[in-house]
């Protein structure tokens, strides 16, 4: 029988193995943890701790949202658009202002849109 013995390399490259294989398991210490089920989470409502108020919540979502500062689908309440644009135009109007534009301002349009 011969026998071999463990190098001092191989020694490293099993504790880096081990670290890094462990690494994820230390950080999932959440709220949510990956399970192999349908959703691919298993919720712990424990580990979730919260400084906030569910009042204080919505009322920081409900003044960003008035800010603009929240993107589509970063809330469930609905999108208000700024009313300071006022009423628009009909599409006659649209359609006046085209067929009355002079033509270096439909030069210019056809630059800014059209850039080919």
């Amino acid at each position: 029988m011969i026998q071999q013995r463990l190098s001092l390399s191989s020694m490293i490259a099993a504790a880096a193995s081990v670290v890094a294989l462990g690494l994820p398991g230390m950080a999932s210490a959440a709220y949510e943890h990956p399970a192999n089920n349908e959703k691919g989470v298993i919720v712990h409502p424990e580990h979730f701790k919260s400084e906030k108020t569910r009042e204080q919540v919505i009322a920081e979502t409900k003044a960003a949202m008035q800010q603009g500062l929240l993107s589509y689908g970063e809330s469930n309440f609905p999108i208000r658009t700024p009313d300071a644009a006022g009423p628009g135009k009909t599409r006659a109007q649209v359609i006046n202002e085209l067929r009355n534009e002079s033509p270096a301002e439909r030069d210019a349009r056809l630059r800014l849109y059209y850039q080919g």
